[in-house]
């Protein structure tokens, strides 16, 4: 009896692309969310729209860069990135509602740290 190889998934292109779609309406949600906080319930600025603006260009950015990037590394590393970029956007966040830098780093890494657990959890149970 043959034994034969499994076919390989086709669908790891594909998830890669939906999660690709993703990436405007995260940046847009991140972008008025920051640009919300940094105002302080004051009158909405041009550059104001223009921190909301940059903020969620940037996140975009970063989200597409690991989406990309983590494939290629083993489940640790992926969950690291995964889990830094988490960390980080919550700790941005968390700093513009104008708490101490040692208390928003410190509240980032919980979230990262809990991030990164999750997600080395999912790789761990769904890898080969």
């Amino acid at each position: 009896m043959a034994h034969a190889a499994p076919a390989p998934s086709r669908m790891s292109g594909t998830r890669i692309g939906s999660a690709a779609k993703l990436a405007p309406v995260l940046a847009v949600v991140y972008g008025i969310w920051a640009a919300g906080i940094n105002r302080h319930a004051g009158p909405i600025t041009g550059m104001n729209v223009l921190f909301g603006i940059v903020t969620g260009v940037a996140l975009g950015v970063l989200y597409l860069a690991v989406l990309r990037l983590a494939p290629r590394l083993p489940r640790e590393l992926r969950a690291f990135a995964w889990a830094a970029l988490a960390g980080g956007a919550f700790g941005f966040l968390y700093s513009l509602t104008g708490v101490s830098i040692l208390r928003s780093a410190g509240h980032a890494a919980l979230v990262a740290g809990a991030v990164a657990c999750a997600v080395f959890y999912r790789f761990y149970t769904s890898e080969d």
